[in-house]
């Protein structure tokens, strides 16, 4: 490596990973925060940049060989003008800050968000989501969009990675993905609708931005779904076989009962001003599946995965 890589939003949960992943593979690292505070418990050197500034990032990419661009704002509730904006400026501003600083091959984090649920069966990586349910869902579609019309236009060797709930530990703060079983594990979930959702382990995503990086011939996007075709009701089942002491749900909740949830989440959203399911999300969830095809990561990187046990382990061991 002519010098190091740059890891955006390092403290995150794949970014946290992500670099551990590449210090045991020999990289040299150098992540950005957006505050020193919550800099990652890792021996990288670590540099203060705003995505939503066009400042700073001169000296952060100066001499990099390579970006992985995850910085973002993963919430399903909040100011979802900042979630749109953090991904998309942020986008802007760290995809022409890489390339006037002569950086080439950037591995991009999007979402199976950016894929969608719809049309029902297994969707692969030709298919773009078109239903905004989310302000984050939106995001993460738009700024990936962003990102390949940045790419041709800034000459960019972009590869971009969609990983479906990321589980895992690992993180320095819970995600929304690894909140369905960190609350479930409070007794949040007595009982759980059956939202179809896919799942990968972070180690897993990690690894897959490494090689997508690595592999000359990598191009386009790469689906990581492997634990697909289920629903957060299955996830949590077999939670509570492999943890039967704990206070994961066993019983689940059909679709057509999700009005029941959406008036729960409301009403407890007034005491603790955190909503994670809207009527418009419900909708959307009711409607579309979880099926996705992983089969592009496992021919061209090599992919091979760890079980959904293994997914569910390390994220309650997190929590414990």
């Amino acid at each position: 490596m002519a010098g190091p890589v740059v890891v955006t939003g390092v403290n995150g949960h794949i970014g946290n990973n992500l670099a551990r992943d590449l210090l045991a593979n020999g990289y040299s690292v150098r992540g950005t925060v957006r505050d020193l505070s919550k800099t990652p418990d890792l021996d990288i050197e670590v540099m203060v940049a705003d995505v939503l500034s066009t400042d700073g990032w001169a000296p952060v990419l100066e001499g990099a060989s390579g970006l992985f661009h995850l910085a973002t704002i993963y919430a399903t509730s909040g100011n979802g003008q900042l979630i749109i904006d953090t991904a998309n400026r942020g986008t802007e501003n760290v995809l022409r800050a890489a390339a006037a600083a002569g950086i080439k091959r950037v591995v991009y984090t999007s979402s199976v968000a950016a894929i969608g649920s719809l049309p029902l069966g297994v969707k692969d990586e030709s298919n773009w989501n078109e239903n905004f349910s989310l302000p984050y869902t939106r995001a993460k579609t738009e700024s990936e969009k962003r990102a390949w019309e940045l790419a041709e236009e800034l000459d960019l060797d972009l590869r971009v990675i969609n990983p479906s709930g990321v589980l895992g530990g690992s993180f320095s703060r819970p995600t929304p993905s690894t909140d369905v079983i960190g609350d479930a594990l409070k007794g949040k979930y007595p009982i759980v609708p059956k939202i179809p959702l896919a799942f990968v382990h972070v180690n897993d995503v990690a690894k897959a931005h490494r090689l997508a990086f690595e592999n000359d011939d990598a191009h386009g996007r790469y689906i990581l779904a492997p634990h697909q075709d289920t629903d957060i009701h299955k996830l949590l089942k077999r939670g509570k076989e492999l943890y039967p002491k704990s206070k994961l749900p066993k019983i689940g909740l059909s679709l057509w009962l999700l009005p029941v949830v959406v008036f729960q989440d409301w009403f407890q959203g007034i005491f603790t001003g955190k909503r994670m399911l809207t009527r418009k999300a419900a909708k959307a969830f009711a409607r579309g599946d979880s099926k996705y095809s992983s089969a592009k990561a496992e021919k061209e990187l090599g992919m091979e995965w760890m079980s959904i046990d293994d997914c569910i382990r390390d994220t309650v061991e997190a929590y414990l």
